[in-house]
């Protein structure tokens, strides 16, 4: 039996009042299990991107608790929230969010401080297939996908338990995006990450363990999936 390391109780998260008012989260419950691959969908403002800056703290509910590893952060004070976001959280977005006039090493060695902080960015840099003399290109001499890369070395070398994904593949092309989502599978597969991943493509929910469909702030199926299919096979 795979052990929680995400209970989520409750949440809720409105805007406006009256008629106006938006139901961002509307009393969403669900547990996530360590080493579990899991999917967001569903259509535009249903309320998976809220749900995800939830969980990494980014944004607070109106009611509900979110326990991480048995401790509820809703009780966070702002500086507890901003360690739990540097210390816990490993965050990839759609747009890669590089500093531009930083190396990819020197991007991956902002997430971390410490001793030995330069042999980690490399390792990581490595194990995403960015190692040599890509290591010190800037974003500009880069690829969509090689910049995706150095987003995700970004996010591992904090070795956090979770890992978050926004659109993780919504700026690459195809062939692009299948090459990041074979990654991102190998690092639960084979490095037994946790992972949430937000989409609005349906062929990426088929990699996933669990798929989650959201509408106007609810849960409205979760649906196992107890034969993943390898990001490879995906028709897009």
């Amino acid at each position: 039996m795979a052990e929680k390391i995400l209970e989520l109780r409750n949440l809720k998260k409105y805007y406006g009042k009256g008629d106006s008012e938006v139901r961002a989260l509307d009393d969403v419950s669900l547990d996530i299990n360590e080493g579990e691959l899991l999917v967001l969908v569903g259509n535009s403002g249903c309320g998976k991107s809220t749900l995800l800056n939830v969980i990494a703290g980014m944004d607070s509910p109106d009611s509900g608790e979110i326990i991480f590893d048995g401790t509820d952060i809703t009780k966070y004070k702002d500086k507890e929230l901003t360690n739990f976001r540097k210390e816990k959280i490993g965050f990839i977005f759609q747009f890669y969010n590089l500093l531009p006039d930083l190396t990819a090493i020197e991007n991956v060695r902002m997430s971390i401080a410490g001793k030995d902080i330069d042999h980690k960015a490399e390792k990581t840099l490595e194990m995403v297939g960015l190692g040599g003399e890509k290591m010190n290109q800037y974003p500009s001499q880069m690829s969509g996908g090689e910049q995706q890369r150095v987003s995700i070395a970004r996010a591992l070398v904090k070795d956090t338990k979770l890992i978050l994904c926004d659109e993780p593949t919504g700026a690459l092309d195809d062939k692009t995006g299948r090459k990041i989502l074979n990654l991102l599978q190998d690092l639960v597969r084979k490095e037994g990450q946790t992972m949430v991943i937000v989409t609005h493509s349906s062929p990426i929910a088929a990699i996933a363990d669990r798929v989650v469909t959201m509408r106007d702030g609810k849960i409205i199926k979760i649906a196992q999936n107890d034969n993943p299919s390898d990001a490879d096979t995906i028709e897009w």
